[in-house]
Protein backbone atom coordinates (compact mmCIF):
# COMPACT_ATOMS: atom_id res chain seq x y z
CA UNK A 1 0.00 0.00 0.00
CA UNK A 2 0.71 3.83 -0.46
CA UNK A 3 1.82 5.27 2.83
CA UNK A 4 3.89 8.83 3.67
CA UNK A 5 7.24 8.49 5.23
CA UNK A 6 9.37 10.72 7.45
CA UNK A 7 12.85 9.58 6.83
CA UNK A 8 14.70 12.52 8.49
CA UNK A 9 14.28 15.89 9.77
CA UNK A 10 12.71 17.59 6.33
CA UNK A 11 13.23 14.57 3.93
CA UNK A 12 10.18 12.39 3.16
CA UNK A 13 7.66 11.18 0.42
CA UNK A 14 5.67 8.57 -0.43
CA UNK A 15 6.72 4.60 -0.24
CA UNK A 16 4.91 1.51 -0.71
CA UNK A 17 5.03 -0.33 2.29
CA UNK A 18 3.97 -4.16 3.05
CA UNK A 19 0.08 -3.81 3.96
CA UNK A 20 -0.95 -4.22 7.92
CA UNK A 21 -2.52 -7.51 9.29
CA UNK A 22 -4.48 -7.54 11.54
CA UNK A 23 -3.11 -9.34 14.80
CA UNK A 24 -4.82 -10.65 17.57
CA UNK A 25 -6.86 -8.01 19.40
CA UNK A 26 -6.64 -5.52 16.49
CA UNK A 27 -8.47 -4.40 13.08
CA UNK A 28 -7.49 -2.76 9.74
CA UNK A 29 -8.80 0.03 8.82
CA UNK A 30 -9.06 1.53 5.12
CA UNK A 31 -8.15 5.44 5.79
CA UNK A 32 -10.84 7.92 4.63
CA UNK A 33 -9.64 10.89 6.03
CA UNK A 34 -6.43 12.18 8.03
CA UNK A 35 -5.22 15.26 9.82
CA UNK A 36 -1.79 16.59 9.84
CA UNK A 37 -1.48 17.75 13.30
CA UNK A 38 1.53 20.13 14.98
CA UNK A 39 3.10 16.99 16.12
CA UNK A 40 3.23 15.98 13.00
CA UNK A 41 5.26 19.32 11.78
CA UNK A 42 7.82 18.62 14.71
CA UNK A 43 8.66 15.21 13.77
CA UNK A 44 9.20 16.57 10.08
CA UNK A 45 11.83 19.39 11.18
CA UNK A 46 13.43 17.21 14.02
CA UNK A 47 12.45 19.61 17.10
CA UNK A 48 9.74 16.85 19.02
CA UNK A 49 10.75 15.35 22.00
CA UNK A 50 10.41 11.95 21.33
CA UNK A 51 13.08 12.30 19.00
CA UNK A 52 15.71 14.24 21.26
CA UNK A 53 14.81 11.95 24.31
CA UNK A 54 15.13 8.89 22.05
CA UNK A 55 11.74 7.94 22.68
CA UNK A 56 10.88 7.87 18.94
CA UNK A 57 13.64 7.91 15.52
CA UNK A 58 13.31 7.50 11.87
CA UNK A 59 11.59 6.50 9.40
CA UNK A 60 8.04 7.52 10.69
CA UNK A 61 5.25 6.78 9.66
CA UNK A 62 2.83 9.71 11.29
CA UNK A 63 -0.65 10.47 11.04
CA UNK A 64 -3.18 10.23 14.31
CA UNK A 65 -6.10 12.38 13.77
CA UNK A 66 -8.29 9.71 11.31
CA UNK A 67 -11.42 8.53 10.45
CA UNK A 68 -11.83 5.09 8.29
CA UNK A 69 -14.18 1.83 7.43
CA UNK A 70 -12.82 -1.91 9.44
CA UNK A 71 -11.88 -3.66 6.63
CA UNK A 72 -10.71 -6.89 8.57
CA UNK A 73 -10.17 -8.19 12.08
CA UNK A 74 -7.98 -10.26 13.80
CA UNK A 75 -7.81 -13.25 16.48
CA UNK A 76 -10.42 -12.78 19.56
CA UNK A 77 -11.92 -9.70 17.62
CA UNK A 78 -16.08 -9.70 16.79
CA UNK A 79 -16.43 -9.69 13.33
CA UNK A 80 -19.39 -7.92 13.38
CA UNK A 81 -16.81 -4.61 13.36
CA UNK A 82 -16.03 -4.72 9.73
CA UNK A 83 -17.81 -2.18 7.90
CA UNK A 84 -18.68 0.03 10.40
CA UNK A 85 -16.90 3.54 10.20
CA UNK A 86 -14.76 4.59 13.11
CA UNK A 87 -12.07 6.43 14.89
CA UNK A 88 -9.47 5.41 17.47
CA UNK A 89 -7.73 6.45 20.72
CA UNK A 90 -3.80 7.49 20.02
CA UNK A 91 -2.99 6.63 23.25
CA UNK A 92 -2.63 3.00 23.59
CA UNK A 93 -1.84 1.76 27.39
CA UNK A 94 -0.12 -1.52 28.25
CA UNK A 95 -3.64 -2.34 29.90
CA UNK A 96 -2.09 -3.77 32.90
CA UNK A 97 -0.47 -1.24 35.04
CA UNK A 98 -1.80 0.91 38.17
CA UNK A 99 -2.68 4.11 35.64
CA UNK A 100 -4.32 1.45 33.07
CA UNK A 101 -6.33 0.21 35.97
CA UNK A 102 -7.37 3.56 36.80
CA UNK A 103 -8.61 4.82 33.41
CA UNK A 104 -5.58 6.67 32.57
CA UNK A 105 -4.03 4.66 30.00
CA UNK A 106 -3.35 7.88 28.21
CA UNK A 107 -0.38 8.40 30.50
CA UNK A 108 0.97 4.70 31.11
CA UNK A 109 4.87 4.60 31.06
CA UNK A 110 4.69 1.73 28.52
CA UNK A 111 2.47 3.37 26.14
CA UNK A 112 2.43 3.47 22.35
CA UNK A 113 1.46 6.42 20.56
CA UNK A 114 -0.71 5.95 17.03
CA UNK A 115 1.78 7.69 14.95
CA UNK A 116 3.73 9.01 17.29
CA UNK A 117 5.79 6.84 19.83
CA UNK A 118 6.01 2.79 19.58
CA UNK A 119 5.63 0.33 17.15
CA UNK A 120 1.85 1.95 15.55
CA UNK A 121 2.52 3.12 11.95
CA UNK A 122 -0.04 6.19 11.87
CA UNK A 123 -2.73 6.97 9.55
CA UNK A 124 -1.08 8.84 6.57
CA UNK A 125 -1.52 5.85 5.08
CA UNK A 126 -3.96 3.71 2.69
CA UNK A 127 -4.57 1.23 5.63
CA UNK A 128 -3.80 1.18 9.69
CA UNK A 129 -4.05 -1.62 12.19
CA UNK A 130 -5.30 -0.52 15.75
CA UNK A 131 -6.45 -2.34 18.50
CA UNK A 132 -10.23 -2.99 18.86
CA UNK A 133 -10.76 -1.51 22.35
CA UNK A 134 -8.99 1.90 21.08
CA UNK A 135 -11.93 2.75 18.69
CA UNK A 136 -14.87 5.03 18.72
CA UNK A 137 -17.69 3.93 15.83
CA UNK A 138 -18.73 7.48 14.70
CA UNK A 139 -22.39 7.85 13.98
CA UNK A 140 -24.15 8.22 10.31
CA UNK A 141 -24.20 12.27 11.05
CA UNK A 142 -20.41 12.57 11.76
CA UNK A 143 -18.80 12.10 8.17
CA UNK A 144 -14.77 11.27 7.24
CA UNK A 145 -14.07 14.98 7.58
CA UNK A 146 -15.65 15.20 10.82
CA UNK A 147 -14.46 11.57 12.10
CA UNK A 148 -10.97 12.82 11.55
CA UNK A 149 -11.44 15.57 13.81
CA UNK A 150 -12.22 13.87 17.18
CA UNK A 151 -9.04 13.33 18.45
CA UNK A 152 -8.07 16.96 18.59
CA UNK A 153 -11.82 17.85 19.65
CA UNK A 154 -11.06 15.39 22.34
CA UNK A 155 -8.60 17.29 23.95
CA UNK A 156 -10.18 20.28 23.11
CA UNK A 157 -12.95 19.43 24.94
CA UNK A 158 -11.39 18.18 28.22
CA UNK A 159 -9.51 22.05 27.58
CA UNK A 160 -13.16 23.59 27.97
CA UNK A 161 -14.33 21.46 30.75
CA UNK A 162 -10.94 21.79 33.36
CA UNK A 163 -12.22 25.93 33.11
CA UNK A 164 -15.14 24.79 34.29
CA UNK A 165 -16.94 27.81 32.21
CA UNK A 166 -20.67 27.95 31.74
CA UNK A 167 -22.93 30.82 31.87
CA UNK A 168 -21.92 33.84 33.37
CA UNK A 169 -18.25 33.32 33.12
CA UNK A 170 -15.86 34.64 30.24
CA UNK A 171 -12.89 32.98 28.97
CA UNK A 172 -9.89 33.73 27.48
CA UNK A 173 -7.99 31.79 24.61
CA UNK A 174 -4.73 32.56 23.65
CA UNK A 175 -3.56 30.62 20.48
CA UNK A 176 -6.39 30.66 17.91
CA UNK A 177 -5.22 27.23 16.04
CA UNK A 178 -6.97 23.94 15.88
CA UNK A 179 -6.72 23.29 19.48
CA UNK A 180 -7.46 26.98 20.43
CA UNK A 181 -10.87 27.63 18.28
CA UNK A 182 -12.40 23.86 19.49
CA UNK A 183 -12.09 25.04 22.64
CA UNK A 184 -13.35 27.94 21.80
CA UNK A 185 -16.42 26.21 20.32
CA UNK A 186 -16.70 23.70 22.96
CA UNK A 187 -16.98 26.61 26.01
CA UNK A 188 -19.53 28.38 23.70
CA UNK A 189 -21.58 25.67 23.28
CA UNK A 190 -21.23 25.20 27.58
CA UNK A 191 -22.75 29.19 27.83
CA UNK A 192 -19.23 30.91 28.58
CA UNK A 193 -18.39 34.26 26.72
CA UNK A 194 -15.29 33.24 25.08
CA UNK A 195 -12.26 35.86 23.64
CA UNK A 196 -9.39 34.30 21.84
CA UNK A 197 -5.92 36.20 21.77
CA UNK A 198 -3.36 35.71 19.03
CA UNK A 199 -0.76 37.06 16.63
CA UNK A 200 -1.30 36.38 13.42
CA UNK A 201 -4.00 37.94 11.05
CA UNK A 202 -5.43 35.01 9.06
CA UNK A 203 -6.04 33.21 12.66
CA UNK A 204 -7.39 35.84 14.29
CA UNK A 205 -9.74 36.47 10.95
CA UNK A 206 -10.80 33.07 11.26
CA UNK A 207 -11.93 33.41 14.54
CA UNK A 208 -14.00 36.29 13.88
CA UNK A 209 -15.30 35.00 10.94
CA UNK A 210 -16.90 32.07 13.46
CA UNK A 211 -18.66 34.70 15.88
CA UNK A 212 -15.43 35.35 18.18
CA UNK A 213 -13.80 38.29 19.71
CA UNK A 214 -10.42 37.91 19.04
CA UNK A 215 -6.97 40.43 18.65
CA UNK A 216 -3.99 40.30 19.18
CA UNK A 217 -4.50 42.69 22.98
CA UNK A 218 -5.93 41.59 25.42
CA UNK A 219 -9.15 43.49 26.48
CA UNK A 220 -9.34 44.92 29.47
CA UNK A 221 -11.71 42.18 31.41
CA UNK A 222 -11.41 40.51 33.94
CA UNK A 223 -11.50 36.52 33.11
CA UNK A 224 -12.58 33.53 34.97
CA UNK A 225 -10.58 31.30 33.35
CA UNK A 226 -7.21 31.41 30.52
CA UNK A 227 -6.07 28.63 28.42
CA UNK A 228 -2.92 28.43 27.22
CA UNK A 229 -3.33 26.52 23.76
CA UNK A 230 -0.14 28.11 21.79
CA UNK A 231 3.38 27.53 22.05
CA UNK A 232 4.89 30.63 23.35
CA UNK A 233 6.97 29.31 27.04
CA UNK A 234 5.85 32.68 28.04
CA UNK A 235 1.98 32.39 27.76
CA UNK A 236 1.96 30.28 30.93
CA UNK A 237 2.98 32.96 33.47
CA UNK A 238 0.77 35.39 31.25
CA UNK A 239 -2.38 33.70 31.44
CA UNK A 240 -1.40 33.55 35.46
CA UNK A 241 -1.56 37.17 35.48
CA UNK A 242 -4.66 37.83 33.56
CA UNK A 243 -6.74 34.99 35.45
CA UNK A 244 -9.00 36.59 38.31
CA UNK A 245 -8.20 35.00 42.03
CA UNK A 246 -9.93 32.05 42.29
CA UNK A 247 -10.02 31.25 38.66
CA UNK A 248 -8.58 28.47 36.40
CA UNK A 249 -5.22 28.55 34.32
CA UNK A 250 -5.80 25.30 31.29
CA UNK A 251 -2.39 23.86 30.02
CA UNK A 252 -2.98 22.15 26.76
CA UNK A 253 -0.06 24.11 24.55
CA UNK A 254 3.54 22.69 24.19
CA UNK A 255 7.11 25.01 23.54
CA UNK A 256 9.61 23.89 22.56
CA UNK A 257 11.53 25.16 25.73
CA UNK A 258 10.58 25.23 29.43
CA UNK A 259 8.00 27.78 30.74
CA UNK A 260 8.47 29.30 34.34
CA UNK A 261 5.75 31.13 36.39
CA UNK A 262 6.03 32.14 39.59
CA UNK A 263 3.92 29.81 41.72
CA UNK A 264 3.21 32.65 44.62
CA UNK A 265 1.02 33.64 42.21
CA UNK A 266 -0.54 30.40 41.79
CA UNK A 267 -0.85 30.54 45.67
CA UNK A 268 -1.68 33.74 46.29
CA UNK A 269 -4.61 34.22 43.71
CA UNK A 270 -6.40 30.92 44.49
CA UNK A 271 -5.54 29.82 41.00
CA UNK A 272 -5.89 26.07 39.87
CA UNK A 273 -3.89 25.11 37.58
CA UNK A 274 -4.32 22.09 35.23
CA UNK A 275 -2.50 20.43 32.42
CA UNK A 276 -4.35 18.58 29.29
CA UNK A 277 -2.90 15.54 27.52
CA UNK A 278 -4.61 13.56 25.37
CA UNK A 279 -7.94 13.57 23.92
CA UNK A 280 -8.34 10.07 25.05
CA UNK A 281 -11.19 10.52 28.11
CA UNK A 282 -13.08 12.68 26.02
CA UNK A 283 -13.21 11.13 22.79
CA UNK A 284 -16.14 9.35 23.25
CA UNK A 285 -18.72 12.83 24.25
CA UNK A 286 -16.82 14.48 21.29
CA UNK A 287 -18.20 12.20 18.95
CA UNK A 288 -21.95 12.71 21.00
CA UNK A 289 -21.25 16.24 20.46
CA UNK A 290 -20.17 15.96 16.70
CA UNK A 291 -22.96 14.13 15.72
CA UNK A 292 -25.90 16.20 18.41
CA UNK A 293 -24.42 19.28 16.20
CA UNK A 294 -23.90 20.65 19.55
CA UNK A 295 -19.85 21.43 17.63
CA UNK A 296 -19.42 21.93 14.07
CA UNK A 297 -15.73 21.69 13.88
CA UNK A 298 -16.63 21.43 9.61
CA UNK A 299 -15.57 25.07 8.99
CA UNK A 300 -11.71 24.48 10.23
CA UNK A 301 -10.74 22.15 7.41
CA UNK A 302 -8.86 24.66 4.93
CA UNK A 303 -8.34 22.34 2.28
CA UNK A 304 -7.53 18.28 1.57
CA UNK A 305 -4.71 16.97 0.07
CA UNK A 306 -3.87 13.62 -1.41
CA UNK A 307 -0.74 11.71 0.23
CA UNK A 308 1.37 12.82 -2.48
CA UNK A 309 1.02 16.77 -0.94
CA UNK A 310 1.43 16.09 2.51
CA UNK A 311 5.73 16.49 2.28
CA UNK A 312 4.57 20.25 1.25
CA UNK A 313 1.65 20.64 4.20
CA UNK A 314 4.67 20.04 6.54
CA UNK A 315 7.04 22.09 5.35
CA UNK A 316 4.64 24.95 5.46
CA UNK A 317 3.47 25.04 1.60
CA UNK A 318 -0.23 24.28 2.49
CA UNK A 319 -3.09 25.03 0.27
CA UNK A 320 -4.87 28.35 0.44
CA UNK A 321 -7.72 28.24 2.80
CA UNK A 322 -9.13 29.86 5.94
CA UNK A 323 -9.41 27.15 8.57
CA UNK A 324 -6.00 26.11 10.35
CA UNK A 325 -6.52 22.17 9.58
CA UNK A 326 -5.26 20.47 7.05
CA UNK A 327 -6.30 16.71 6.11
CA UNK A 328 -5.23 14.18 3.76
CA UNK A 329 -7.49 11.67 1.46
CA UNK A 330 -5.61 9.14 0.74
CA UNK A 331 -7.31 7.83 -2.30
CA UNK A 332 -6.85 10.98 -3.71
CA UNK A 333 -3.95 11.21 -6.36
Amino acid sequence: MRAFVVTAPGEGGVQDVPEPVAGPGDVVVEVERAGVCGTDVEFWTGEQAYLRQGLASYPLRLGHEWAGTVSSTGDGVDPAWVGRRVTGDTMLGDGTCRRCRRGHQHVCGQRQEVGILGDRPGALAERLAVPARSLHVLPGTVDPVVGALVEPGGNALRAAQATGGGPGDRVLVVGPGTIGVLTALFLRAAGAEVHLLGVTAPSLAFARALGFAADVTVPALPFDAVVDASTDAATPARALGLVEPAGRVVLIGLATTASTLDTRSLVLGDVTAVGVLSASPGLAATVAAYAAGTVDPRPLVAATVGLDGVGDVLAGRRPAGAGPKVQVDPALR
